[in-house]
C-alpha cells in the first residue's frame, strides 16, 4: 500500500518512498577492512601499488598519491569509496585505482551496476551521523560489524542516476560560489597584508607627521631612550634581588634562593641587516624585538585537564586571532610561587612557540583585565613591553605582519616536524618602530581598516558555511527520495536486490 505524503511523492508502508527498499549495506555492496602491511614494504619510488593508512592524503574527492607499498595485504578496488573508520570516522574519497588500504580505512565496493558516486554521496549524506558512533578510549573508530549493520533506503537503479545527477548539477553551482568566496578570502588577506605593510613603513601615520612634527622623536634619539630604560630596568630587578637574598639569608636560608636576574643581552643591529630592509621615514628606526620588551617568559609544564579545582591555564587553543578564547579551558593546582612565576597582568602578549604547523608558531593573542587570573601553559611564551617603547596592542598587529612572519618562520622551520621558536631568537627579531605617540595613532589607522576586513572575513565565513549546510541538505533530500521525481516504471530496488543476491550466489 501507498500513500501521498508530499506532493508527487508516494511511500511504502515501510516508510520509504516506492520502489525503494530498506536493506542493509553488504546486500548491495562489498565491504573490505583496511590491514597495515609490513612498514618495510613502504616506498616513495612507485613501487607497487598506492597505500593509504587513513584519511591524511583525501581530497575533495579523490586521494593523493604520497606513497606506495610493495606486499599490499587488503586492497580497495578502483571504484570503491574509501571509508575512514578510524580517527577520524566518517570522511570519504574515491578509489581512482586500485589501492593498498591500512586499518584506518575501509573501501565499500558497489554491485549490481551501482555506481561509485552513488555510495560516495551515500555515505556523506550520513558522515555526521556515523562520526558520533565511533568507540574508544585513544581513537574513535568503528568496526566492520558497526558498517554491516548499516541500513539503507536504497532507490530503483535508474532513480540513483537521477539521484547522481543532480546532486552533481546542484553541488556544481555551489563549487562556483565557493571558488568565488575562496578567491575573495585570498585577495582580503593580500589585502590585510598590504594595509599591515603600509602602516609599519610610516605609510598609514604620513599626514599626522607632517601636522606634528614637533611631537617627533629622533630615531636615535629612540634607541638611546629604549637601551637606557631597558638598563634602568635591569637595575631596578637587580636591587629587588639584592633586598630579597639578604631577607632569605636573614630568614636562616630556608626558602629557595631567590635567582639573581639575566643581565641583558646586545642586541645590536648591523647596518648591512638594516640595508635588506624597507626604508622607513623620519622618527622611525628598526631594532630588535628584545630591547622594547623583558626577556620572554617561557609557561608551564604541568600537566592539566577540564575537571580541574585551581586556575585555569590557557593554551595553543585558547589564543585566537590576536585575542584569548577561554571557552576551551583546562587547568590545575598550583601553589603561590607557581602562580607569581606563570602570572599574567593585562597587556602581556602570549605567543605560540612550538607547533607542528609553522603558520601556527608566532600566533599571538593580547591578555585583557580579565584574563588576568589565568596562567599559561609550557608551548606559549610570555612577552611583556616596555610600554613607553612598544604599546602591546601594536606588537600584537606586528608579530602579525609579512616582515616578522617571514623572520618567525624562517627561525622557527624544523625538518624534525615540530617547528619551535625560543626565547633568543625571539628577542633577535627586526621590527619597525616609532614613538609611541605615532604607535597610537598607527592603530587607529589599524583599527578602521582591520575591523572592515574582519567584519568581511566573517561574512564570507558565514557564506562558506551556509554553502556546506546546503550541501547537507541536498544530500538529505537525495537519500529520502525528495530530490528527483520517482517513475513508476522504473525496476524496483527489490528486483536489484535480488540480482545482486544471484550474482554473489553464483560467484561462490
Amino acid at each position: 500500500m501507498c500513500w501521498q505524503r508530499n506532493v508527487g511523492l508516494k511511500w511504502t508502508d515501510s516508510g520509504v518512498p516506492c520502489g525503494w527498499k530498506l536493506c542493509n549495506l553488504p546486500e548491495f555492496a562489498q565491504i573490505e577492512m583496511g590491514q597495515s602491511p609490513p612498514s618495510g614494504t613502504y616506498n616513495h619510488d612507485g613501487q607497487g601499488i598506492p597505500f593509504f593508512q587513513g584519511k591524511a592524503e583525501f581530497g575533495r574527492v579523490f586521494p593523493r598519491v604520497d606513497k606506495y607499498c610493495s606486499a599490499p595485504r587488503k586492497i580497495a578496488k578502483a571504484g570503491s569509496t574509501l571509508l575512514s573508520i578510524r580517527a577520524p570516522v566518517g570522511p570519504t574519497n574515491l578509489a581512482k585505482s586500485d589501492y593498498c588500504i591500512g586499518r584506518g580505512l575501509a573501501a565499500i565496493c558497489p554491485l549490481g551496476g551501482i555506481s561509485s558516486r552513488f555510495i560516495l554521496y551515500l555515505f556523506r549524506s550520513i558522515e555526521s551521523t556515523i562520526s558520533d558512533k565511533g568507540t574508544g578510549s585513544t581513537f574513535k573508530a568503528v568496526n566492520k560489524t558497526f558498517l554491516e549493520e548499516l541500513e539503507f533506503a536504497l532507490p530503483p537503479l535508474k532513480e540513483q542516476r537521477r539521484i547522481v545527477a543532480r546532486i552533481e548539477e546542484l553541488f556544481s553551482e555551489l563549487d562556483k560560489g565557493v571558488e568565488s568566496l575562496k578567491k575573495a578570502r585570498t585577495q582580503l588577506k593580500k589585502y590585510r597584508q598590504a594595509v599591515l605593510k603600509q602602516a609599519f613603513e610610516g605609510k598609514l601615520t604620513a599626514k599626522w607627521r607632517e601636522e606634528n612634527r614637533h611631537k617627533l622623536e629622533q630615531p636615535e634619539h629612540l634607541r638611546a631612550r629604549i637601551e637606557q630604560e631597558r638598563v634602568a630596568r635591569y637595575e631596578q630587578r637587580l636591587q629587588q634581588w639584592k633586598t630579597a637574598i639578604r631577607k632569605w639569608e636573614a630568614d636562616g636560608k630556608s626558602d629557595r634562593k631567590p635567582r639573581r636576574p639575566r643581565k641583558p643581552k646586545e642586541l645590536l643591529l648591523s647596518p648591512a641587516e638594516v640595508e635588506t630592509l624597507p626604508p622607513l621615514p623620519s622618527g622611525w628606526t628598526y631594532l630588535r624585538l628584545g630591547l622594547a620588551i623583558d626577556e620572554p617568559k617561557y609557561g608551564s609544564s604541568k600537566k592539566c585537564d577540564y575537571d580541574y579545582k585551581g586556575t585555569g591555564v590557557l593554551r595553543i587553543p585558547n589564543v585566537v586571532s590576536g585575542r584569548i578564547d577561554a571557552s576551551d579551558l583546562k587547568g590545575a593546582h598550583f601553589e603561590e610561587e607557581e602562580k607569581h612565576t606563570y602570572g599574567l597582568r593585562q597587556g602581556d602578549v602570549l605567543v605560540v612557540r612550538s607547533n607542528g604547523s609553522i603558520s601556527i608558531v608566532g600566533r599571538c593573542a593580547l591578555i585583557s583585565k580579565t584574563e588576568e587570573r589565568y596562567l599559561y601553559a609550557g608551548y606559549l611564551i610570555r612577552l611583556r613591553s616596555n610600554p613607553t617603547a612598544l604599546l602591546p596592542e601594536y606588537l600584537v598587529v606586528l608579530l602579525s605582519s609579512h616582515l616578522l612572519r617571514t623572520q618567525i618562520e624562517y627561525k622557527a622551520k624544523s625538518t624534525s616536524g615540530v617547528n619551535n621558536i625560543n626565547s633568543r631568537e625571539i628577542q633577535s627579531l627586526i621590527v619597525p618602530l616609532c614613538g609611541p605617540s605615532e604607535q597610537e595613532v598607527v592603530m587607529e589607522q589599524l583599527r578602521a581598516r582591520l575591523s572592515v576586513i574582519t567584519a568581511t572575513q566573517a561574512a564570507i565565513d558565514s557564506s562558506l558555511q551556509t554553502v556546506k549546510a546546503t550541501r547537507q541538505a541536498v544530500l538529505k533530500e537525495a537519500f529520502s527520495g525528495q530530490l528527483v521525481p520517482q517513475d513508476p516504471k522504473d525496476e524496483p530496488a527489490s528486483i536489484l536486490l535480488e540480482r545482486i543476491k544471484a550474482e554473489k550466489s553464483e560467484s561462490t
